[in-house]
């Protein structure tokens, strides 16, 4: 196995620490990157200096940097083992990189197609719905973020069960279309169906004003809307089949129920009417912590990071 420093082709990075949740992360990233035909990255953060250990007695720096780098490669290697008894096709490199797991991947994220880690990883806090470094990298990293959750027949999926969806949330505005470009390219290279989510809540909740209003007229109008902002991936995406939910919810409530059959939720990091400060918008935030299959988080291109 080489190690290596950089990357200069389509990589797809995953974060590994050991956890069974990076474990899963490994499986599912080495199925994706052969279906892209990318080079598939492990990388390993180890957030140790020899300042840490300063003034603790009994404790040799030399030896304990030693074990921790030694401990780091083992499993490294065991990912490496995972990727390609998953997909053994699939070009795997790796690499050891001394930092806190968040800003290492951020800056591996920042020449990467896509960044995969667990929902959870090796932390203090087992019972988290979802670890810190995953909420940090949906929040911030600068590609697209997979989250891997939910149970194992949404992290390899094969030719039996390729027809659970991928499911995208979306709103009217163009910060969606990330999101769109995204999930049409997923549903395409899985040769699964896509389903397009569009969720509104009429301002009109006044109960005395309920009765007067024309809801059917609204959700024709949402339909529009939907139509207009899908109008032409059709035609760039002809053998995906496309279903339109139009309902009148919560984004966050739709798209947990649906995840439960899908093998993939898309969603954008912040929605259209979601307050800029946000570090993570609600809905890709519930997605995150609760959803019942992997959730790729993706930044619109003009969306700070």
């Amino acid at each position: 196995m080489k190690m290596t420093t950089r990357h200069s082709r389509r990589t797809i990075v995953v974060g590994v620490d050991g956890s069974d949740d990076a474990v899963r992360a490994v499986r599912w990233a080495a199925t994706e990157a052969d279906r892209r035909g990318s080079l598939l990255r492990l990388v390993t953060a180890i957030p140790w200096t020899d300042d840490q250990l300063v003034g603790l007695p009994g404790v040799d720096q030399d030896r304990y940097g030693t074990h921790l780098q030694v401990e780091s490669e083992k499993r490294l290697v065991a990912a490496v083992d995972v990727a390609t008894s998953t997909r053994p096709g699939v070009q795997v490199e790796h690499a050891l990189v001394v930092g806190s797991a968040s800003g290492v991947l951020s800056v591996e994220a920042e020449e990467a197609e896509l960044l995969v880690v667990g929902d959870r990883g090796h932390g203090r806090f087992g019972s988290l719905l979802a670890g810190s470094v995953a909420v940090a990298m949906a929040s911030h990293a600068v590609c697209p973020v997979v989250v891997v959750r939910g149970e194992d027949r949404a992290v390899v999926t094969t030719a039996a069960d390729a027809s659970a969806p991928v499911v995208v949330g979306i709103d009217t505005t163009p910060t969606s279309e990330a999101a769109i470009a995204f999930a049409f390219d997923a549903a395409a290279v899985r040769r699964a169906p896509l389903v397009v989510v569009h969720t509104w809540i009429d301002a009109l909740s006044d109960s005395y004003l309920a009765p007067i209003v024309d809801w059917d007229a609204l959700a024709e109008e949402e339909r529009g809307h939907l139509a207009e902002r899908l109008a032409g991936w059709n035609e760039k995406y002809p053998d995906v089949a496309v279903e339109r939910i139009v309902a009148n919810g919560r984004a966050a409530h739709v798209l947990l129920e649906l995840s439960e059959r899908a093998q993939l939720v898309v969603v954008g990091s912040r929605g259209h009417g979601e307050f800029a400060g946000l570090v993570l918008g609600s809905v890709s935030n519930a997605l995150v912590h609760k959803a019942g299959c992997p959730v790729a988080v993706v930044r619109s291109a003009d969306e700070p990071a």
